[in-house]
């Protein structure tokens, strides 16, 4: 019927409404209730999302899409360079070794040297969207395991080229028979036709059209939508370069995924950065969250009934499989076994790109739809079950194996001496924790990075490790005791939530917070917290401080002007931070406090002496 497509929506974001929000009550991943949402409206459930969820689930894969547009926007150019020997490294050995591996285990079960090939180059590819949405979800993106994770998956996404570009050549009918079917032998036929040097000038153009757009037409599009005031176009403008990007790698064979990740590298440093993040980023997470279900929805439960045990142990087998050569990858690269652990059950799973890679495969007759869909149960039961085993290694297996004493003397006398906590030794706390240190004051530091603990424990700081938002450690800690407690974490989430557990329990500990920007920052204020420490705004003040002496102005008068500046800001913060979440009134408020700094800086830059005329040194 016409409207069974609106209907499919409504059931989508009706399931993810009620199960993503019994999943967060429990203590569990959002991606955990979105999957089970989708098994539970599924066609072999409930019933209420057929075969045409197949539609949905098109229009979903964009959410990852999004996903590496939105990343790549926060890497710098020079920083995806600084990352290529962990890329090439982390990543060609796990594809490599899981791919390798496979091939001999399936051949050795007398499994058909072609299939076991193509089975074996999915098995080697994870989950981009599962992972990275959960390092995100908990903030551990600028860990030892956030980054490694990152590096193999984006080279993951660079191999699946080739990958691709091998399965024709172990097709069992003719090129030509393959060109009416499916959207990925549409799309590879523009290139079939071609002998391999043009195909690959095609690849190379394709990438190089891409930065050159992103310097050249894309930034320069951006300006002229922003000069019209319309924030629907600029809307429609990021929609557009991410389906833009997608068509173009598909016109080619590339990963969609990949050209966006690129395209959002190039844009990085464009002064539309931020605008193209708070954007997409609402898109990004309804399409994910669709994507997870659809995946769930595709758990054929009638094939499971056919095929237990075989799909049983491929489904164990692999995530086996997998988490061994993760560990193996991690012990080569040095990573300490928290990580190492993270990292083996965070990617262990068969990614989504697989279900293109065995569609692809199916179309060329390697193997036939009883395969097929057998692979494709076991790919959707992996993703789903991923979750799950992070939960366990992170409740019941981390917390008995981490890294738990320090190098010279167990941990538990510790709290005994030190008054000062800093929960986070990332780049803003590891410059709270090293001023310290330098003037003599000892501070027992808490992270959840264990690669940094050592390097910390190195520099003779006292640590402790594991997930500093737990009261418990911080009672091992020594929080009963001390006089201070800064908190330097990444996560806005994770200290906004350690605040109202530390405000109902130690409602007299000195609280010294980090705001990531303005808005955390009211949040904080809302809580109850006095100290609030605003990381750009010091350095921005700073830097037009220095400006100024530039051009002229008096050192000494400026410096009184920028502490003016911040005391007027930290007062306006928290008048502004009770003002109703509206717009509109929080812009006209807003608007009256700037008018009102200004003209007490005015007043003030009047009164002084020591200040040079701008105007009259500029002239003379």
């Amino acid at each position: 019927m016409s409207g069974s497509i609106l209907f499919e929506i409504i059931v989508f974001l009706a399931g993810a409404i009620i199960c993503v929000r019994i999943a967060t009550k429990l203590g569990l991943s959002s991606v955990i209730g979105y999957l089970f949402a989708g098994i539970l409206i599924g066609p072999y459930v409930l019933g209420y999302v057929g075969h045409e969820g197949e539609d949905i689930l098109e229009i979903a894969e964009f959410g990852v899409v999004m996903m590496l547009f939105l990343i790549g926007l926060e890497i710098e150019p020079k920083d995806f360079w600084r990352m290529r020997k962990t890329i090439l490294g982390m990543g060609g050995v796990q594809v490599v070794g899981t791919t390798l591996i496979s091939y001999l285990l399936f051949v050795s079960f007398g499994i058909d040297w072609k299939i076991s090939l193509t089975v074996s180059m999915a098995v080697a590819l994870s989950s981009t969207a599962i992972t990275l949405q959960a390092i995100k979800e908990k903030g551990l993106m600028n860990t030892t395991y956030g980054a490694s994770s990152f590096s193999i998956l984006l080279f993951q996404d660079i191999i699946v080229i080739f990958m691709l570009g091998i399965l024709p050549l172990l097709a069992n009918t003719e090129k030509t028979l393959i060109a009416n079917t499916g959207d990925v032998a549409v799309h590879t036929k523009l290139l079939d036709n071609l002998p391999l040097g043009f195909q690959a000038l095609a690849i190379v153009l394709s990438v190089v059209s891409i930065v050159v757009a992103g310097r050249y037409l894309v930034v320069p599009m951006l300006r002229k939508v922003a000069s019209t005031k319309v924030r629907e176009l600029l809307t429609a403008s990021a929609l557009l370069i991410v389906f833009g990007i997608s068509y173009v790698m598909e016109l080619v064979g590339l990963s969609p995924a990949l050209g966006a990740f690129l395209g959002g590298v190039v844009l990085a440093t464009s002064e539309f950065k931020h605008e193209l993040e708070s954007t997409l980023e609402p898109f990004k997470g309804l399409l994910l969250g669709l994507f997870f279900m659809a995946v769930g929805a595709s758990i054929n439960f009638i094939v499971i009934g056919d095929n237990p045990i075989l799909i049983g142990s491929l489904v164990v087998g692999i995530i086996i499989l997998k988490a061994a050569v993760l560990l193996l990858v991690g012990v080569l690269f040095k990573l300490k076994i928290d990580q190492n652990l993270l990292l083996a059950i965070g990617l262990a799973q068969i990614g989504e790109f697989a279900f293109v890679l065995l569609s692809f495969a199916f179309q060329l007759n390697i193997f036939n739809r009883e395969q097929l869909d057998i692979m494709l149960v076991v790919t959707a039961l992996t993703m789903a079950l991923t979750p799950i085993l992070a939960v366990v290694n992170e409740r019941f297996v981390l917390p008995r194996i981490g890294t738990k004493v320090s190098e010279n003397k167990p941990m538990d006398t510790i709290h005994e001496t030190h008054k000062v906590l800093l929960v986070g030794f990332g780049h803003f706390g590891s410059t709270i924790g090293r001023f310290l240190r330098a003037h003599g004051v000892k501070t027992t530091v808490l992270d959840q990075d264990s690669n940094r603990v050592d390097l910390l424990r190195k520099m003779g700081f006292e640590v402790y490790y594991g997930d500093a938002t737990r009261i418990d450690l911080l009672e091992s800690a020594g929080i009963a005791e001390a006089d201070v407690l800064i908190l330097a974490l990444d996560n806005p989430v994770d200290s906004q939530n350690l605040v109202k557990k530390i405000k109902l329990k130690y409602p007299n500990l000195k609280l010294m917070v980090r705001a990531k920007n303005r808005y955390d920052a009211y949040e904080l204020v809302n809580m109850g917290v006095d100290h609030i420490y605003r990381e750009s705004l010091d350095t921005s003040i700073k830097l037009a401080s220095d400006v100024l002496q530039h051009i002229g102005f008096d050192k000494k008068a400026t410096d009184e002007q920028a502490q003016k500046f911040i005391q007027l800001d930290e007062e306006s913060l928290r008048r502004l931070a009770n003002t109703p979440k509206n717009e509109k009134e929080y812009i006209f408020r807003a608007r009256a406090e700037i008018a009102q700094q200004e003209k007490l800086l005015e007043e003030d830059r009047n009164i002084g002496s020591s200040r040079i005329d701008y105007k009259s040194s500029v002239e003379t």
